[in-house]
């Protein structure tokens, strides 16, 4: 994309480090509009902040020294999963004693590593650069079979060769990322899941049922995704926990 336009979004700390074809995705969303150059990247801007800093706390945009539950007490998404990621590992991981988790646009869900069973490795991407270096930290640090990629989920086959390192049985994480794809590509998150299929033994997608101020339970059931799900693959679980909907399934 243009560099320049790259550099005015890049400004803002949050975006220092966001993978480009994230925000070259973003900003094409407006692109053709009848709008100033300064208009679109205000636009642009508007639309990562909602995906990808909304949640997070400043205080994470910097590697710091803190315990594991520190950290997953400082981005929403995983504060709310918090007191349940015992029960949602033990669903998701049913009937496997040891797998390669890769977690699609995990934000800080690696600090969610002790959670998980023994015998697993652990493959994020995220496109936040600050939270790579995060969990990296952490990882070295604790000597933990784990590691963070900065990449963009729009980096299909990037993505894909990723996972085809990762070691059989794999399993794929989506959580509360469904509507962040959709926001930048419609239905992109159908052809994601579709690609990734082969080179996954199961999925554990997740989204939003009540929202984050007010804890009100959203109309939307985002029957589509689910709908999807149903016609191409075998749901092995469907279940509620913290205000999200977890969907487990694998191919047919």
């Amino acid at each position: 994309m243009n560099q320049n336009i790259l550099k005015k979004i890049r400004e803002k700390r949050e975006f220092s480090q966001l993978s480009e074809k994230d925000i070259e995705m973003a900003y094409a969303k407006f692109q053709q509009r009848q709008a100033s150059e300064e208009e679109k990247i205000k636009l642009a801007k508007e639309l990562l902040r909602k995906i990808f800093s909304v949640f997070i706390s400043k205080k994470l945009l910097s590697p710091k020294d803190k315990e594991p539950e520190w950290i997953l007490r400082k981005h929403i998404s995983t504060k709310e999963r918090l007191p349940y990621y015992q029960e949602i590992y033990k669903r998701i991981f049913k009937n496997y004693k040891k797998a390669s988790v890769i977690d699609l646009g995990a934000g800080i869900n690696g600090f969610s590593y002790n959670f998980l069973p023994k015998n697993t490795s652990y493959t994020s991407i995220e496109s936040v650069g600050q939270l790579d270096e995060l969990m990296n930290f952490y990882f070295k640090k604790n000597k933990l079979t784990g590691q963070a990629v900065h990449l963009s989920l729009f980096e299909k086959e990037k993505v894909i060769e990723i996972i085809k390192k990762q070691k059989e049985p794999r399993i794929i994480f989506l959580f509360k990322v469904i509507d962040a794809l959709e926001a930048i590509k419609k239905d992109y998150s159908k052809e994601l899941i579709s690609e990734l299929a082969p080179y996954a033994d199961r999925f554990a997608v997740s989204f939003p049922t009540k929202s984050l101020g007010n804890r009100q339970s959203f109309k939307a059931k985002r029957n589509w995704i689910v709908e999807f799900i149903e016609e191409k693959f075998e749901i092995l679980d469907d279940f509620e926990l913290g205000g999200e909907r977890y969907l487990i399934f694998r191919i047919k």
